[in-house]
């Protein structure tokens, strides 16, 4: 038994560590991508799936880029090639002190951030001037920044890289971060667990509950969640009211209340990507920023 037991508990650690679990790349992101794909309208996805032709001209034969869930992955596959893609980096969060107020121009040099960049990325892949490889890639950095702005901790406190820098167990399982956590199993639990399924075509009403605000707006909502809930929760102790342990544990009971957000944020990333995605593929004059840079 206890042979059994040690198999179990290496098993089960090697199911959340980082590699495996991948962050949001290779499930709550592709799930982000099916909630946007089952709520934009059809002729956005005609206009998406002509995109997909021009895949060849990427270059990127390790990292495909053919359908949604492949470009809600695509930028984290491509960062595996440093010498050419390892500028787009910092692109991924926007870290901000949680103990000051929220000012979404910090730590966004050049654009070099994540709600710079779900705008920027949004504006190219509108402009039908573009070739279509050019508004492909802009269309799988869109998708992505779209969900990584909505992982509380890639808003998270500066100090500690959004919580990468604080270790963390997630329940029996040792050995982690608080960012992995989130990121990894807390993430794909929430998931799993959703009754409804999270992927499905939502009502007007729920839209209309669940969807709203700009980028700037999102990174907000995400650094408020990491500042009242994510770090409060971990460390049972007000961020503004001392410094926290490098060390602590989530019991199950923060795993479970942590499960509902985890739940709302992906819902919401998926509807907001499927709202600007057929605003990007509307005829018209091209869209405004989404916020001010």
């Amino acid at each position: 038994m206890r042979a059994f037991l040690a198999g179990a508990f290496a098993a089960l650690a090697l199911l959340v560590q980082p590699g495996a679990a991948q962050a949001w790349g290779f499930y709550a992101h592709g799930v982000t991508g099916e909630i946007a794909l089952a709520n934009i309208k059809p002729e956005t996805r005609r206009a998406m799936d002509r995109l997909f032709v021009a895949e060849p001209l990427l270059g990127t034969p390790d990292c495909d880029l053919s359908n949604m869930v492949d470009a809600s992955t695509w930028p984290d596959c491509v960062r595996r090639d440093y010498w050419r893609w390892g500028y787009t980096g910092a692109w991924h969060y926007q870290t901000e002190p949680i103990t000051e107020d929220y000012d979404a121009r910090k730590n966004c040099g050049g654009g070099s951030c994540v709600s710079a960049q779900v705008t920027r990325n949004h504006r190219i892949l509108a402009d039908e001037s573009l070739p279509a490889n050019v508004r492909l890639e802009a269309l799988a950095f869109f998708v992505h920044f779209a969900g990584d702005i909505h992982m509380p901790l890639h808003s998270g406190d500066l100090g500690d890289r959004g919580g990468n820098d604080r270790t963390a167990s997630y329940g029996i399982v040792p050995g982690m971060n608080l960012h992995w956590i989130w990121d990894g199993p807390l993430a794909e639990r929430a998931i799993t667990s959703a009754r409804p399924a999270l992927v499905r075509r939502y009502s007007a009403a729920e839209r209309a509950a669940l969807d709203g605000g700009n980028p700037a707006d999102w990174g907000r909502e995400s650094w408020e969640i990491a500042r009242s809930f994510v770090y409060p929760t971990a460390f049972d102790c007000d961020p503004c009211e001392g410094d926290f342990h490098d060390e602590t544990a989530l019991t199950q009971a923060d795993i479970a209340a942590s499960i509902p957000i985890a739940q709302r944020r992906v819902t919401q990333a998926g509807l907001r990507i499927a709202r600007l995605l057929d605003i990007a593929f509307e005829p018209g004059p091209l869209p405004e920023p989404e916020n001010d840079r």
